[in-house]
């Protein structure tokens, strides 16, 4: 089937090249000219494991094509998937800009029916927009779909390959059957094609992702209460975990979420329903608790260091959100960064893939290190922020020599405080502090 993908980010990208995978004939378009013309040259513009191989592959079998131009794009594509931005307006709207200015480019482009995708995350009534935008100036019939995208950064092609559920909005029988037809290959195990209306399709993505976000919210309000009583919260997470009524997964406690999805999402949600009148008051308060998980341990740290952190250094491991990916929207390590800097302490940052997107964010405000233990140089201690594999098993005795003092505070619980006082560090996490001072009273 020819597929045409408009907007080549993360989504977009992802999206053609594994459509590409499946023996469709794929072109993506992109404004960006210098973008276009480095993947072209067979560059992936960004980092997600296991996809410069489909990238490379696809390319070189002539299945996937890039272009800037819209009209040469879309020629001839059954289907055309919109992949574009949708970024936070001031008030926490998603700003549709992108997807209804290219919507109405499209109306006079299409000679033939043609499936219209909305694969970006929008609000609740944007297939209705979009079709209007279309409408103004086409002369053939065509279908807004909406078919929201699930996949998680760092797993991405797993998940595209092998998906969960796909979720498709669409009253339309002609569009139901295209769309069925392009996605059977990736439901050959038997997980569900589910299809509804597409104000469900649209909402079914924003509660999806707003649940995930309550649920890392609340097992980080449980872990700040264990710092206080003394309960360990990786034993409470387990402890609830195994109920198959909640689930193991989105429990870990840690220094909050960040990334392109969950903050604009839940931000996006509560601003529909303040729009209808409704006041989503469990949604507001994760935002807020979340925004204060971020810099947590920075309190922690002051009291270590007598009060103040002037004239600090600071190693930090870990700026992206997560880890597996370079990207650094709402990442925890960028709102760290900013306290340590307004207490006045210096910082020295590694990060094994979003190391150039903070240089070009942050400039000379820090410092960057590309080898991960040349961070820990004179350092007065290290900080944990992302939980990438490399620092899930580092050689301690090097850290112990290179740093100041034998400190660590964690913000991913990487390490057993047992483990890492018999090593001699002094060692700091979420949601377990307390519990180790009263393990070592009893011993």
């Amino acid at each position: 089937m020819k597929i045409a993908v408009v907007g080549t980010g993360y989504v977009g990208l992802v999206t053609g090249t594994c459509f590409a995978e499946s023996g469709n004939h794929v072109v993506c378009v992109d404004i960006d000219a210098e973008k276009v013309k480095k993947m072209k040259a067979g560059k992936v513009p960004i980092y997600e494991p296991g996809l410069e191989t489909l990238f490379e592959r696809n390319i070189a079998q002539e299945r996937l094509f890039f272009t800037t131009d819209l009209e040469e794009g879309i020629k001839d594509a059954k289907v055309i998937f919109l992949a574009l931005p949708t970024p936070p307006g001031a008030d926490g709207s998603a700003d549709l800009q992108f997807v209804l200015d290219v919507s109405a480019k499209l109306g006079p482009l299409l000679k033939d029916y043609t499936v219209i995708v909305n694969k970006s995350t929008v609000p609740v009534g944007t297939a209705d927009k979009v079709k209007s935008a279309i409408s103004k100036n086409c002369n053939v019939d065509f279908d807004v779909v909406s078919n929201p995208e699930f996949l998680k950064e760092g797993y991405a092609i797993e998940d595209f390959m092998k998906p969960d559920r796909i979720v498709i909005g669409t009253r339309s029988e002609r569009a139901r059957e295209i769309m069925e037809k392009l996605y059977k290959p990736f439901v050959r195990q038997g997980n569900p094609i589910l299809f509804m209306d597409e104000r469900s399709s649209e909402m079914t993505k924003y509660a999806a992702n707003a649940f995930l976000a309550t649920k890392i919210t609340f097992m980080n309000e449980i872990a700040n209460l264990c710092d206080k009583v003394g309960a360990n919260v990786d034993s409470v997470r387990r402890g609830i975990g195994t109920d198959v009524r909640i689930g193991k997964h989105f429990l870990y406690s840690g220094i909050g979420y960040g990334g392109s999805c969950f903050p604009k999402d839940v931000q996006a949600i509560v601003k529909t329903a303040h729009e209808n009148n409704i006041k989503l008051e469990i949604l507001e308060s994760v935002i807020q608790i979340n925004e204060k998980q971020k810099v947590i341990m920075i309190p922690m740290m002051k009291k270590f260091f007598g009060g103040s952190l002037k004239g600090k250094k600071i190693a930090i491991w870990g700026l992206a959100f997560k880890a597996n990916t370079d990207d650094i929207r709402e990442a925890p390590a960028l709102y760290i960064i900013d306290e340590l800097l307004k207490e006045g302490a210096t910082v020295v940052a590694h990060d094994p893939e979003a190391l150039h997107n903070v240089k070009k964010l942050l400039g000379d405000k820090i410092q960057y290190s590309e080898l991960q233990y040349d961070t820990l140089d004179g350092a007065d201690c290290l900080m944990i922020v992302t939980d990438w594999q490399s620092f899930r098993n580092p050689n301690f005795g090097k850290i112990a020599v290179k740093l100041k003092n034998k400190v660590i505070f964690d913000g991913r619980n990487l390490f057993e405080h047992e483990e890492m006082a018999e090593i001699g560090f002094t060692y700091f996490s979420v949601g377990r502090n307390k519990a180790y001072e009263f393990y070592k009273k009893q011993v």
